[in-house]
């Protein structure tokens, strides 16, 4: 039976499981793929891991470099993280010969263009399905199902973390701090979980996604980012009497000027299937021109979905490199080089929340300063108090606008004198 090494870099909760895949599920790889992947090396600083892993001492070590130089290595995985080691062990490994599976969603979407300059000078392949959505395999979806059709669009739940928090406060009507603390209790969200909620840890995977889906490389700090941390629970349930439900979307289309790249919270129809994903997973629905709407679905994060897809990018290349594939370097190319549009001219409905002082007119006022910016009210709820002049919640739902227009709108209603703080705005999605 043929046979594929493999080194491995990192031995935490990935690389644990990616050591324990290939430990309880051998026999099953072997006769499925009629190969033997063998974990000739496997590093990580913390010597408990060998202990706790069962790892034999012939195979453990401290140093990345290592596995880096071992000549028997044909494949080296990166489970470490982080966009400074990581890089440096990847383009030292790629300049080695050696083929690279990765899971390292920040460093692709920061120095993806270094890292596939690296890759295909050296002719290794490279594989990072872990990178986005955990085991759901969207990049081999998009890169070879799809292959024959136009993708217009993505539209993806892709952070375990703020899908969870939003379902908590939904389902159970709890404030963001007690949903986020309940999240952080549960292991679902980190002791620091500024990337999960500000939107940063979704933006990497759309960043990756989208330039795999059109061909052509998206800046990554050109994508729009907006977190969940300001999300009140009012605003769940508001959405609610409106018949939607609230998600952070990452959202990436081509329009006829360019590419939209986007993350925020959004309404989402409750005829929407995205609206039905839960808790810790995620999904990702995909225009295209010949399949139409399709959607993926599963765990987004966790050892076991994301060392299946490790695995998987594992046993892809062990068969190209056996059977001696011809290297295709446009596997690797965005052959297009499409422009990226602002965010300004994403055009969308609109849920507003102010809070106003219950007077006669104010509804008139800002329905007024929301006409002069081409922005047309759809529906409205206004809530009642007994006192005369107290601050009440006005909510509003929109036509499609220019978020160009609304932000006008907002700053000039925002300085009301009957208007309270600032304006909430999330943007909808029905279809």
């Amino acid at each position: 039976m043929r046979s594929i090494n493999i080194g491995i870099i990192g031995a935490g909760t990935v690389g644990s499981g990616v050591w324990e895949l290939f430990s309880l599920n051998k026999d099953l790889i072997e006769n499925k793929s009629g190969m033997v992947i063998k974990i000739m090396r496997i590093a990580d600083k913390d010597n408990k891991k060998k202990k706790t892993l069962g790892i034999p001492d012939r195979v453990f070590t401290n140093s990345a470099e290592d596995v880096i130089s071992d000549p028997d290595v044909d494949i080296v995985v990166e489970l470490i993280g982080g966009t400074t080691d990581a890089r440096e062990c990847i383009i030292k490994a790629a300049s080695n010969g050696k083929h690279i599976v990765t899971a390292n969603k920040a460093l692709l979407a920061k120095h993806g263009i270094e890292i596939l300059t690296s890759v295909m000078k050296n002719e290794v392949e490279l594989g990072f399905e872990a990178s986005v959505g955990g085991g759901i395999p969207i990049i081999k979806t998009i890169n070879e199902a799809l292959i024959g059709n136009r993708i217009t669009r993505l539209i993806g739940i892709l952070n375990g973390t703020s899908n969870f928090i939003l379902t908590k406060m939904t389902r159970e009507k709890l404030g963001f701090t007690q949903a986020l603390k309940i999240a952080q209790e549960m292991g679902f969200a980190e002791a620091d979980p500024t990337l999960d909620i500000s939107g940063g840890d979704a933006r990497h995977k759309i960043t990756i996604l989208s330039s795999l889906a059109f061909n052509t490389m998206i800046d990554h700090d050109k994508v729009y980012m907006e977190g969940i941390d300001k999300i009140d629970i009012k605003d769940i349930q508001y959405a609610e009497e409106f018949g939607f439900v609230t998600k952070l979307l990452a959202v990436a289309e081509l329009l006829d000027a360019g590419i939209l790249v986007r993350v925020h919270p959004t309404l989402v129809s409750r005829d929407n299937p995205l609206a039905a994903v839960m808790w810790e997973d995620n999904a990702v629905m995909v225009h295209s021109d010949f399949l139409g709407k399709s959607m993926y679905y599963g765990k987004g994060a966790g050892a076991k979905p994301t060392a299946s897809a490790v695995v998987a990018d594992i046993l892809d290349i062990a068969q190209r490199v056996i059977n001696r594939a011809e290297y295709n370097k446009n596997r690797y190319t965005f052959f297009k080089d499409l422009p990226q549009i602002g965010f300004s001219a994403n055009r969308t409905r609109y849920y507003f929340r102010f809070n106003v002082l219950d007077r006669p007119g104010i509804l008139s006022r800002i329905s007024g300063v929301l006409g002069d910016n081409n922005i047309s009210i759809a529906s409205v709820i206004q809530k009642e108090t007994e006192e005369q002049y107290e601050h009440v919640p006005l909510v509003m739902l929109t036509h499609e606008a220019v978020e160009a227009d609304v932000q006008n709108a907002i700053s000039k209603i925002n300085t009301f004198d009957e208007v309270e703080g600032k304006g909430i705005i999330i943007r909808v999605m029905e279809e």
